[in-house]
């Protein structure tokens, strides 16, 4: 008799990550993720570094236009998500912070 074939055990589903703390700032264009303000400048922000509400993070260019993108929160910038000089999405995370 002629047995039917079995695929490999299926494995198990990875289990979801657990989400981090803290308050996303997305963004609120398509363009290019500028950290600094110039080339030659420090960056607006570091992973470490005490926002307030308001405080300029980055900068996305729009349509040849330089956005400004400030902190909705006030605390300390635990992640940058996204490279400098990379393009991102329209509410894709650029940055993580937790409130102080």
């Amino acid at each position: 008799p002629v047995r039917p074939r079995r695929g490999p055990a299926a494995a198990p589903a990875p289990e979801k990550p657990a989400e981090k703390p803290g308050h996303l700032v997305t963004s609120p264009f398509v363009g290019t993720f500028y950290r600094t303000p110039a080339p030659d400048q420090p960056p607006f922000v570091d992973v470490g570094t005490m926002v307030r509400k308001g405080q300029v993070l980055c900068i996305v260019e729009a349509m040849k236009l330089m956005n400004e993108i400030e902190s909705e929160v006030s605390g300390r910038v635990a992640e940058v998500l996204v490279e400098n000089g990379r393009p991102v999405e329209f509410g894709q995370a650029l940055f993580r912070i937790e409130p102080a």
